[in-house]
């Protein structure tokens, strides 16, 4: 019967672990999908659909704005409806978290009111994302829906909380409703929004922020 010397059934094991743990890592390599940052990505893809829209928006012009393959596009994001949702809710959370830095600025809360509006006027050339999923689809895709949805509710429940802040303060009329408040701001951004995008000047989109504000007094 042939035997093996401990050296040589250690060399040999040593050697097939060695072959195993290789094709192990090798087989992982070959099977990681390309690394990217998935954020810088989805800012991508942002721009695209803020300009174009989804049904403007082509799978090519997606992957060339992404800077990936249609591979990674669709095994990181799924199928372009569920990109758009992905590129809609971090856009939305974007775009509240601006609106909340806007409300708590200023020596009062009313100065917080006014620079949140402020900041639409300033912005409403640019084309918005929550505005156009909403023209584009409107309450048919339950996902987006959603989506828009609570990051409404989110917003709304700041500003109608800066409003009590401001009613406190004796800058808002107290027989005002704070949500209906918010209510009426909100719809007042999506229209400065329309119009700066239809190219109305910057002192008119001023003018309709003003009078928001005055009807709040």
């Amino acid at each position: 019967m042939m035997t093996f010397s401990n050296g040589l059934y250690e060399g040999a094991h040593k050697q097939n672990y060695l072959e195993r743990s290789f094709l192990k890592c090798y087989m992982c390599l070959m099977a990681r999908p390309r690394e990217f940052d998935t954020d810088s990505a989805l800012d991508g893809a942002i721009a695209v659909f803020r300009e174009h829209g989804f049904e403007g928006t082509s799978a090519q012009m997606l992957v060339d704005a992404m800077g990936i393959g249609r591979q990674s596009l669709y095994a990181a994001f799924g199928d372009k409806w569920q990109l758009y949702c992905s590129a809609a809710r971090r856009y939305g959370m974007g775009e509240c978290a601006v609106h909340f830095d806007a409300l708590r600025s200023g020596a009062r809360a009313i100065d917080g009111i006014y620079a949140m509006l402020r900041r639409v006027v300033e912005t409403a050339d640019q084309p918005c994302l929550g505005v156009s999923s909403i023209y584009e689809f409107g309450a048919s895709r339950p996902d987006l829906k959603e989506i828009n949805a609570l990051l409404a509710r989110s917003l709304r429940g700041a500003i109608a909380a800066r409003v009590r802040d401001a009613q406190r303060e004796g800058d808002v009329a107290t027989g005002l409703d704070p949500e209906a408040i918010a209510e009426f701001l909100i719809a007042n951004f999506a229209g400065i929004r329309v119009a700066g995008r239809g190219g109305t000047d910057r002192a008119t989109l001023t003018s309709l922020a003003d009078m928001a504000l005055r009807a709040l007094r």
